[in-house]
Order: C-alpha cells, then structure tokens, then sequence
C-alpha cells in the first residue's frame, strides 16, 4: 500500500510538469541550423515525423530503416553546411528529386 500511495503521489507531482511541456511548433519555421542543433535523440524524432509526414503525402506506407537512416545522415550533413535554410524547404526539394528519378 505504501508503494501505491509513493507511485501515486509521484504522479501527482509529474502531473502539471507534462501538461506544461506541451508546445505547438511550426515546422516550416525550424532552421537547419536548428536541427543540427538538436540531440541526437531529438534529430531522429524530428526527422521520423518529417518522414511520415512526406510519405503521407505519397501514400507511401513502407518504412525502410536503412533508408531513413542514411536520409537522416543525408540531411544533417547538408543542413550543417546551410544552417541558414528552412529545413522544410531542404525536405521539400529532395522528396521532388527523388520523385522525378523514379
């Protein structure tokens, strides 16, 4: 009973802290500068949702791994040398490139 109530008030405590994290976040507006800055864990969460966003778009329900990872690093490299672009913007333009090679 003592654990419940020690789990319980733990939960109580953490309660407002999550209800505080929440932030709304314009994606178009995130620099490359931005997301080289990043952890590494928040580099792959954002790049995992900018990936199911754009295979969305291309009713693509596939995930290959291996791909996205090499995108991933793809993408990093690029945005290190163009900190100034719209990460978006960089995105946008290589999903139409790779859909024109197809």
């Amino acid at each position: 009973m003592k654990k419940l109530a020690v789990c319980f008030a733990l939960g109580l405590a953490l309660a407002p802290t999550a209800v505080l994290a929440q932030v709304d976040i314009d994606t178009t507006r995130i620099s490359c500068g931005e997301f080289v800055a990043l952890s590494p864990g928040e580099i792959e969460t954002t790049a995992a949702w900018f990936s199911g966003w754009f295979n969305q778009k291309l009713n693509d329900t596939s995930i290959d791994l291996e791909a996205f990872r090499k995108n991933t690093r793809n993408v990093v490299a690029f945005c290190k040398d163009h900190p100034n672009d719209q990460l978006f913007g960089v995105l946008q333009l290589a999903v139409n490139r790779a859909i024109k090679k197809q």
